[in-house]
């Protein structure tokens, strides 16, 4: 799948001429936790989001300040100062945020929130914003997902496992064997762990036809 077959088209935008206070407000009634910043083309300048508000003079009237500046350099203190005290958008906002392009796969979308902890990206076409993915469209494509269907008989079941084995597991550098029998998934090998041994049975599980998995570890397989 794609980006652009998941992500939210109708998407709230702010200009870095509002106001903090409107931010604020936009974001509570529209029950979201960030916005895009654009310009007048259309073109992404930045994201505001509830972390770069949580600071605000207006929540702690300057009482934590001293303790969360604590150890900062002169830029750092009047950065922090900026995002307390700023009224404009422009100011606050986190600039050149994460984007991706609307023909990207959609893998790469939850390795991009993953790798920076971030939980929306605007979505471009042309360079210019066309929508947004949050986490919870990724929810959205895991519950519509079909089940594998692709294998059917013991070999076919059999020749699936082997591959997924060797596709970032844990038990690709393992001594794994697999046998088949009237879909009962009997694994041999050496595999210890328990995180290995649950890795191998979920595996199982996830191909059609499986009716059961059977653990022979850390035995080898019969001759």
């Amino acid at each position: 799948m794609l980006v652009k077959d998941v992500m939210t088209t109708t998407v709230v935008t702010l200009s870095p001429d509002n106001s903090v206070r409107h931010a604020a407000k936009l974001m509570s009634d529209q029950h979201v936790s960030g916005v895009p910043v654009v310009d007048h083309d259309g073109c992404v300048l930045g994201v505001i989001s509830e972390g770069d508000l949580i600071r605000r003079t207006e929540l702690s009237n300057g009482a934590f300040v001293l303790k969360a500046d604590m150890g900062l350099g002169p830029d750092d203190r009047a950065n922090a100062f900026i995002k307390r005290c700023a009224w404009r958008v422009g100011d606050v906002m986190t600039p050149d945020p994460v984007v991706i392009d609307e023909e990207a796969p959609l893998f790469r979308v939850a390795v991009l929130m993953q790798d920076r902890g971030i939980k929306r990206i605007p979505v471009l076409r042309d360079g210019k914003l066309v929508g947004i993915v949050s986490r919870a469209d990724l929810l959205q494509v895991i519950y519509l997902a079909r089940p594998d269907d692709t294998a059917a008989g013991d070999e076919a079941i059999r020749r699936s496992i082997l591959v997924r084995l060797g596709e970032n597991t844990g038990l690709e550098d393992l001594e794994v064997s697999v046998t088949v029998t009237d879909g009962i998934v009997h694994f041999w090998g050496k595999v210890e762990t328990p995180a290995g041994r649950r890795a191998a049975r979920i595996l199982a599980e996830g191909i059609h036809g499986v009716r059961g998995v059977v653990e022979h570890f850390p035995e080898p397989p019969p001759r």
